[in-house]
């Protein structure tokens, strides 16, 4: 399991260990949106959007088939079952769901994300990352995360960073990074609720650019990444 910043594991492998399906559903849905396939529907809700990310997407197996044995009828063996293969096939799940708009805890509970996320599942197991047969975190996991966690921080802001790095600190961070990186889409999509301000005079004295400071012209990179930016 390997990134693009050196951090082993996808970040939807990551987010799963360190937050379950619904934290694992909510990478699968940021990276959809990063390329365009996914948008906020009705509010609270997300759907997708036809066009050739989503079209990109592998088709998935029937019911009941392991990812190590499809394509079935491909003319050669079955490419080898990666993370990151996973990582795709739970992105595929995800959006095949979302011909309607639907919440984020109905996809969690959709059987194909739960195939989807249960796959993932397979793989962090194999690595000894997820220990039988309640399938938590093992001691390794926990410490990997916590290593992650301090080396990787909330980003200041989304400037500057690759996808790659969003979804890493979305795995890590959860809501926080949301509402750093893609705040309006997550706030419609009903992935972060609404932060009630109780003190007024928090927002006259804050610095500009968040609590992490930063804004203006600097750019921001997260955990080694770096490059073009991107909306929200």
């Amino acid at each position: 399991m390997s990134g693009s910043t050196g951090v082993r594991g996808t970040p939807h492998e990551i987010a799963l260990l360190g937050g379950g399906p619904r934290a694992a559903v909510t990478v699968a849905v940021v990276a959809l949106h990063l390329r365009g396939a996914v948008e906020a529907g009705a509010p609270g809700t997300l759907r997708a959007v036809d066009g050739e990310a989503g079209r990109a997407l592998p088709a998935l197996p029937p019911p009941g088939t392991p990812l190590d044995v499809w394509p079935a009828d491909g003319p050669g063996p079955a490419e080898p079952v990666t993370g990151a293969r996973r990582a795709l096939y739970l992105e595929s799940a995800v959006y095949s769901c979302l011909g309607e708009p639907s919440e984020v805890r109905e996809l969690v509970r959709h059987p194909d994300v739960r195939w989807a996320v249960a796959e993932v599942r397979v793989g962090l197991a194999e690595a000894g990352l997820l220990r039988y047969p309640l399938l938590g975190p093992t001691r390794a996991a926990r410490r990997r995360l916590r290593v992650l966690r301090k080396a990787c921080p909330v980003p200041a802001s989304r400037r500057g960073l690759p996808d790659h790095d969003k979804l890493l600190a979305v795995a890590l961070h959860g809501e926080t990074a949301l509402r750093v990186l893609v705040p309006r889409f997550a706030l419609r999509a009903g992935l972060t609720g609404r932060v009630a301000v109780t003190d007024r005079g928090m927002l006259r004295h804050s610095p500009r650019g968040g609590i992490y400071g930063g804004g203006g012209s600097s750019s921001s990179y997260y955990c080694g990444g770096g490059g073009g930016g991107g909306g929200d």
